[in-house]
């Protein structure tokens, strides 16, 4: 299990409301287009097929893996996670 930060900017608002949703589904948390998500590299390999068949060419979408634990600031917590279920 990785934990990676998803970050993206959708130029239709269509495509917004559906990629937030692909997204949102693996997410633990975040602001609006900036989420937190523990992904086991199947889970990575299944949320990048489904935002492939979403967005178009002027779309922009980042999944940007946490080497380490990120530096958290104010009421910012990292959230560990080891294995087991989420249901948000």
């Amino acid at each position: 299990m990785q934990n990676y930060l998803i970050c993206y900017d959708i130029f239709d608002k269509k495509r917004l409301y559906r990629v937030r949703k692909i997204v949102y589904a693996y997410a633990l948390g975040g602001q609006k287009s900036a989420l937190e998500a523990p992904l086991s590299k199947k889970e990575l390999k299944e949320l990048i097929s489904k935002l492939l068949r979403v967005i178009k060419e002027e779309d922009k979408i980042n999944i940007i893996p946490f080497n380490n634990e990120p530096i958290c600031f104010g009421r910012a917590d990292f959230i560990k996670f080891n294995q087991g279920l989420i249901i948000v």
